[in-house]
């Protein structure tokens, strides 16, 4: 409370009174009085986190109250909570985390406004623990600053002074309501306007971090440069076109997001810089300008997250523009003993990559382009890695800003010790896609068409089984490459009623896709893609 303001009449120094529904009064406010209490506790926390999430929008676009908190987070959550939020949200893994973050301050919010109600000061003490909470998961960012550490400490009060003012005009209105006098209009008038406020404050925010701080204008004029060496055009037949499939090559739109970040960082690609450290012989860094002055290659690659599960859409087929990693690697001059480089992002993300997979002859790349233009700013802008063959938490780091060239016992990355494989190759799987599970289909031939891959490998063949009988050989479309996914298609016959069946691949090597039932931990899932389809007259 200001302590300038007069107390409300029956006010003791510690609490706000309010009158009773009969006669005489009582220090606990009707029930009506808590709800308008709760909503003021809201409105005030909504009030502040905007303010603060405004501010970073302008001084620390790459770290906010909301995001420090959201990551801590994600930091802290057992593996099985992760992989339970991918399985059920997918792509919205984030969406739904904000959403649950949302409901809990609102929750908390409104017991502060109920504990503001009836003692002074009380609720204005939460908001200064939820100061300190954002402080904490603050220092915990790599992006870490003064300014983002004064954000929750913001936050907080600006929330908390809002707090006590809302109060204190609700217990004018009850306590004037009760002798004759209405300060309704007062309260009911900083409450909406501020909740109005709160509604446009956050849809600025939303749009002004959404724009990355002025990063997309620079994406949007980035031109890229002209690969050296152009990827191989795609073979004719390649993309089926059964109606139902995903396409050969994904949009960038379409194309999966799973990462740790809660919001995108932002990186200028005019003050970007990658720096090679660690058992080198010599330490290098490299600016963005000097990265697309190189020979750049231009591959298809399909990537994909561990995540995945059987069947499941947590992968991608994509146009890549880049310089090889090895090239790089090359100019360092890793030291004897290396056997592992620890990539970095901006947020402080790390993965463990095996130093031969980035020398050897595949097309591991520093990444500045996708499907023809710059990464979108969700999927690394300006530079990311790309490596066919490993799972993307083991080598596809977006936002890249480091790579120490190290040793797997020297370092780990950030989910081995959340109980993942510190190496994640990519398992030989295969999909079905139509028809989907469960669909009706009438008797006669039914056409079935997916896609397969073992990336780095290559498919040999693909076949299915109906109801658990002979495997029968699909028509395998001819790849862009080995890193990339096939598709394929086979008609089949099928009678009247419900019939499951499997679909399996064979890479190029003759080794044959798992049958076993594995979950994604620690290394990738396993297991035959399984539908159902009711064929009906």
């Amino acid at each position: 409370m200001n302590e300038s303001q007069p107390a409300a009449p029956g006010a003791s120094a510690g609490m706000h009174s309010f009158p009773s529904s009969g006669s005489g009064a009582s220090g606990a406010a009707p029930p009506r009085s808590r709800w308008w209490a709760a909503s003021a506790g809201v409105v005030a926390a909504g009030t502040g986190l905007v303010a603060s999430e405004l501010i970073a929008g302008f001084l620390s676009p790459s770290l906010s109250t909301m995001t420090a908190l959201g990551g801590a987070v994600i930091d802290a959550v057992p593996p099985g909570v992760k992989d339970w939020a991918v399985a059920l949200f997918g792509t919205a893994d984030k969406l739904a985390l904000l959403a649950g973050m949302a409901l809990v301050i609102a929750a908390l919010a409104a017991l502060s406004g109920v504990l503001e109600l009836r003692r002074r000061y009380s609720g204005a003490a939460v908001f200064a623990v939820f100061g300190i909470v954002g402080v904490a998961a603050v220092l915990t960012r790599a992006q870490v600053t003064v300014i983002a550490v004064a954000l929750p400490v913001i936050a907080a009060g600006i929330g908390g002074m809002l707090l006590q003012s809302l109060i204190w005009r609700l217990a004018s209105w009850q306590a004037g309501a009760q002798q004759g006098r209405s300060g309704r209009r007062g309260f009911l008038q900083l409450l909406g306007g501020t909740g109005a406020a709160v509604l446009v404050g956050g849809a600025v925010a939303t749009a002004w971090r959404g724009g990355a701080a002025g990063v997309t204008e620079v994406r949007r004029t980035l031109r890229l440069p002209a690969p050296r060496s152009a990827a191989a055009a795609i073979p004719a037949g390649a993309e089926i076109g059964l109606d139902g499939m995903d396409p050969l090559v994904t949009p960038n739109p379409d194309f999966y997001r799973i990462d740790t970040a809660l919001s995108v960082p932002v990186l200028d690609p005019r003050e970007w810089k990658l720096k090679v450290t660690g058992l080198v012989e010599r330490e290098i860094e490299l600016d963005f300008e000097a990265l697309q002055a190189k020979p750049l290659l231009e591959r298809h690659v399909t990537i994909a997250c561990v995540s995945n599960e059987v069947g499941g859409d947590l992968i991608g087929n994509a146009l890549w523009l880049g310089w090889p990693v090895r090239e790089l690697l090359a100019m360092a001059g890793p030291l004897p003993g290396a056997d592992m480089v620890l990539s970095r992002s901006s947020d402080g993300f790390t993965a463990s990559t095996p130093l031969e997979v980035l020398t050897d002859n595949r097309d591991a790349l520093l990444a500045v382009g996708m499907n023809g233009e710059p990464l979108p700013l969700e999927h690394g802008f300006p530079v990311r890695l790309v490596v066919p063959g490993l799972y993307g938490y083991v080598s596809a780091t977006k936002w890249l800003v480091e790579l120490k060239v190290t040793r797997f016992a020297d370092d780990v990355a950030y989910w081995t010790p959340r109980g993942w494989s510190e190496r994640g190759p990519i398992k030989i799987s295969s999909r079905l896609d139509v028809p989907r599970d469960g669909r009706s289909a009438r008797p006669g031939q039914v056409m079935f068409g997916g896609v397969a891959w073992a990336q780095h490998t290559g498919i040999g063949k693909v076949e299915l089984r109906v109801d658990r009988g002979g495997w029968q050989q699909a028509q395998l479309a001819p790849g862009i490459s080995v890193d990339t996914w096939y598709q394929w298609q086979l008609g089949i016959d099928l009678q009247p009623g419900q019939h499951e069946v499997q679909v399996r691949a064979t890479d190029l090597t003759g080794t044959v896709q798992a049958e076993e039932r594995r979950p994604v931990a620690p290394d990738g899932a396993t297991g035959f893609h399984t539908i159902r389809v009711d064929v009906t007259p």
